[in-house]
C-alpha cells in the first residue's frame, strides 16, 4: 500500500504536465492567429464572391439599358448643339440690329454735319429744310465701257435712257424720230438683243448693249412690256454710280420739246403722274364715310395717283440709288409684281414698325407738260384752249393700241392735222 502512494524518482508531477499543456496550447494559438488571422472558416469570401456575382448580373442585365441611355444622351447633345447654334445666330442678329440702331442714332444730325454746320432756326415763317441731296462721287470702275460712252453722249452729265427689244421695234422708230425732230442730242437706247443694236446703228441712233448676263438676257430677249420694264431698275444703277442723271423713258412716248428745259432738278426723283387733274396728280384729302361709327363716321385720308414708272428723272444721289435697289430686290423676290406698283410703294410708304421707309425727295411733273394719254384723249382734245397747248411729251400709257395713237400724236402736234386724234375713243375697246 505504501508503494502505490509513492512518487517515482525522475517523473514530473501532475501540475507540471498541466502547465506544459497550457503553454503548448497558447503557443499553438499564437501560431494559428498569425497564420490565419480571419480564422479557418471565414464567411467573408463567399460574401465577396456573392457580391461579385450580383455585380456581374447587374452589368449583364443593364447592358441594353446603357445602349438606350447612350442614344438618348447623344440625341440630347445634338439637340443642345442645335439650340446653341440657334442662340448664337440670334445673338449675331441682335448684335447686327444693335449696330444698325447705333448707326441710325441721331441720323438727321449726322446728315446736317455732313452737309454743313448746324444752324439756329430763323424767325417764324422763314425756316426751310434741305430740299436737295448731294450727288454721289462718280465711280468709273463700275463700268469703264459705259462710262466712256456716256462721256461722248451726255450733256451736262444727264441723258435720256430707254430699253428696247425687237418686240417694240416699230414704236422705237417713232420714239427716236420724234427725239431727232426736236433736236435732243443726249439720248441712248439700251439694246436688249442684237437685232435692236443693228437697227439703231443703221438709223444713227446711240446704242449700248450690256455685257452678257444670263438672268437678265433671258427676260430681255423674250419678256413682255412688264418684264422688260422691271429690268430698268437694275440697269440704271450703273448710270447713277458713274455720276450721271438719267431721264428714264419708255418707248411709247412722243417727244415734242426738250424735257431738260422743263426739269427742276431739286429732288431725288422727278416723275410724271398717272393723274388726270390737279387733285389726282398732286394729291387731295379724300373723306371716307363709315356711318356705323356715328359721330366719328368721317375719316380723312390723303390720296395721290401713282407716279408713272415709264418716265422719271433720277439724280445720282444715295436715296435714288437706294430706290432702284429696293425695287429691283422686290421684283426679284416677287416676279409677278407690277414694277410701277412696287416703285410707288417704295417711294411713298412711310416708316412704321418693322419697316424703314425711303427718305427720298420727290417732285410731280406738270401733268399738262408731261402728259399721259388719258389727259390727252379724255380732256385736252375736247377743249379748244387746251388743244393750243404744246406738251413736252405725250406718253401713251393708258391705251393698248399704242403705235397708231403715237402716230396720231405726231400728226396732231407736229404736222398740224387738227382731226388726227378724233377717231380714237377715250379709253380702249376692252
Amino acid at each position: 500500500m505504501a508503494t502505490l502512494g509513492r512518487k517515482e524518482k525522475g517523473q514530473p508531477s501532475r501540475g507540471s504536465r498541466i502547465a506544459i499543456a497550457i503553454f503548448i496550447g497558447v503557443l499553438l494559438g499564437c501560431v494559428c492567429a498569425l497564420l490565419y488571422p480571419r480564422g479557418f472558416f471565414s464567411s467573408d469570401r463567399p460574401a465577396s464572391n456573392l457580391r461579385i456575382a450580383k455585380s456581374n448580373l447587374k452589368i449583364g442585365s443593364s447592358s441594353c439599358e446603357s445602349a438606350e441611355r447612350i442614344k438618348m444622351l447623344k440625341s440630347d447633345i445634338i439637340a443642345l448643339s442645335e439650340k446653341n447654334s440657334e442662340l448664337k445666330k440670334q445673338a449675331r442678329e441682335l448684335n447686327q440690329k444693335l449696330q444698325l440702331a447705333e448707326q441710325g442714332k441721331d441720323n438727321a444730325q449726322k446728315q446736317v454735319l455732313v452737309l454743313g454746320k448746324q444752324q439756329k432756326a430763323g424767325p417764324f415763317g422763314t425756316v426751310k429744310s434741305l430740299r436737295t441731296n448731294p450727288t454721289v462721287v462718280p465711280d468709273p470702275s463700275v463700268n469703264p465701257r459705259l462710262g466712256k460712252l456716256l462721256e461722248e453722249i451726255a450733256v451736262g452729265k444727264e441723258l435720256i435712257v430707254a430699253l428696247a427689244n425687237s418686240n417694240v421695234k416699230s414704236m422705237l422708230e417713232v420714239w427716236f424720230t420724234s427725239i431727232k425732230k426736236v433736236g435732243i442730242p443726249n439720248y441712248l437706247v439700251i439694246a436688249l438683243d442684237d437685232h435692236i443694236v443693228d437697227f439703231c446703228k443703221s438709223n444713227e441712233v446711240p446704242v449700248y448693249k450690256r455685257d452678257p448676263d444670263e438672268g437678265i438676257d433671258t427676260v430681255a430677249r423674250t419678256g413682255g412690256n412688264h418684264a422688260v420694264s422691271g429690268l430698268k431698275f437694275r440697269i440704271l444703277r450703273e448710270f447713277l454710280q458713274l455720276g450721271y442723271s438719267v431721264l428714264l423713258s419708255d418707248i411709247d412716248i412722243v417727244y415734242l420739246q426738250n424735257p431738260f428745259d422743263h426739269l427742276y432738278r431739286d429732288s431725288d426723283v422727278e416723275s410724271m403722274t398717272d393723274g388726270h387733274n390737279n387733285m389726282t396728280a398732286y394729291g387731295f384729302n379724300d373723306v371716307f364715310d363709315e356711318p356705323a361709327m356715328g359721330w366719328a363716321r368721317y375719316a380723312h385720308t390723303m390720296r395721290i395717283w401713282v407716279y408713272n414708272s415709264g418716265f422719271f428723272y433720277l439724280r445720282p444721289t444715295i436715296p435714288a440709288i437706294e430706290l432702284l435697289d429696293r425695287v429691283a430686290n422686290r421684283l426679284s423676290r416677287q416676279p409677278n409684281s407690277w414694277d410701277q406698283a412696287v416703285f410707288n410703294e417704295e417711294l411713298f410708304f412711310p416708316s412704321h414698325p418693322g419697316y424703314e421707309g425711303l427718305h427720298a425727295a420727290k417732285r410731280t411733273m406738270d401733268f399738262y407738260m408731261f402728259m399721259n394719254s388719258k389727259v390727252l384723249f379724255k380732256t385736252v382734245r375736247k377743249d379748244a384752249n387746251l388743244k393750243k397747248l404744246k406738251p413736252v411729251i405725250v406718253h401713251v400709257n393708258y391705251h393698248p393700241d399704242k403705235l397708231p395713237r403715237m402716230k396720231a400724236v405726231v400728226e396732231f402736234y407736229v404736222n398740224g392735222k387738227q382731226d388726227a386724234l378724233d377717231a380714237f375713243p377715250d379709253g380702249s375697246d376692252w
